[in-house]
């Protein structure tokens, strides 16, 4: 993995994943090292964000690192009409690792073309999270004891949420059985059916999930992503499509565990948190170790 971008989920392999968790876990138990002492990191968010930004700053910090870059492209060159490809051939002056989070599908590629250093895609319009979908292993594996073989409940937005797409493909290594439930509007792109046909993953699509939640281990909520969508109508149609409360987990099974890449808006009710079946808080969490992982991974440390 030494120098190695990770821009899809799919340029790392299923024993790259799993010893990416295995490292994970060993930084759970001592986050704090200097393994990264007199290492640049570049963060480059394009787009808004709080839990990535703020755990990649903070692996690397309790890493010993450095870091640099912007959580605004308002506040960088862009804003005076610099091009993608001269913000990064810049940047890889300065920095032994860049994290970018850009709007438009494809960016994070392009950026690993151009770049002379490894770059980690922080999420790229609606296309890929693979950091994100990680932790996201981390977590199921650590709240299921295994990887195989479980039933992963998908809901909400599956066709904007970068973070489904991410998890849908790293997941089929490990024989899942998906079950997709959303409006017909929001509904998982074909090409991930099809890549789930031809490796012969089992999936349901349905438009509700009260009749089936019985059957979960993993309950994946997404938000209804206001700002993937052109048209302010069709976002206020779905926005309230599928809301879980607490009194709909009475009969899931004991194992469950509710999962959300966050924010949530409203699809997860307050009352949900207090449910030992509720996670996304600790996921978010996950993300630390996740993250630290990753990067002294890729840089050869660990």
């Amino acid at each position: 993995m030494k120098n190695k971008s990770l821009v899809s989920i799919t340029d790392y392999s299923r024993d790259e994943y799993l010893k990416i968790l295995d490292l994970a876990a060993e930084f759970e138990k001592n986050p704090n090292q200097e393994i990264l002492k007199g290492k640049l990191i570049a963060t480059l968010f394009f787009e808004p964000s709080t839990r990535t930004r703020l755990s990649f700053e903070s692996a690397v910090n309790r890493l010993g690192g450095r870091v640099v870059g912007f959580s605004d492209a308002s506040s960088s060159s862009v804003t005076k009409g610099e091009t993608l490809k001269d913000t990064i051939k810049m940047v890889t002056n300065y920095v032994d690792l860049i994290v970018m989070r850009h709007p438009l599908e494809g960016a994070a590629r392009y950026a690993s073309e151009v770049a002379s250093v490894p770059v980690v895609n922080a999420g790229d319009g609606a296309n890929q999270h693979p950091s994100q979908t990680l932790l996201d292993l981390y977590s199921i594996r650590k709240t299921q004891g295994k990887l195989e073989d479980l039933n992963i409940f998908m809901i909400g937005d599956l066709k904007y949420g970068r973070t489904v797409h991410s998890l849908l493909m790293a997941m089929s290594h490990f024989n899942p059985t998906f079950y997709f439930i959303s409006p017909d509007e929001l509904k998982m792109p074909k090409e991930y059916l099809m890549f789930l046909e031809q490796r012969g993953i089992k999936y349901y699509e349905y438009k509700d999930f009260m009749p089936i939640i019985s059957q979960a281990d993993i309950v994946y909520m997404t938000r209804v992503q206001k700002e993937r969508f052109s048209d302010p109508i069709e976002y206020e149609k779905t926005k309230n499509a599928y809301i879980l409360r607490n009194s709909m987990l009475d009969n899931t099974r004991p194992n469950m565990k509710i999962l959300h890449p966050l924010p949530r808006v409203n699809e997860i009710a307050a009352d949900v948190d207090e449910n030992p079946k509720a996670y996304y808080f600790t996921q978010a969490l996950n993300g630390l170790y996740v993250r630290q992982a990753i990067i002294s991974s890729i840089l050869g440390l660990k």
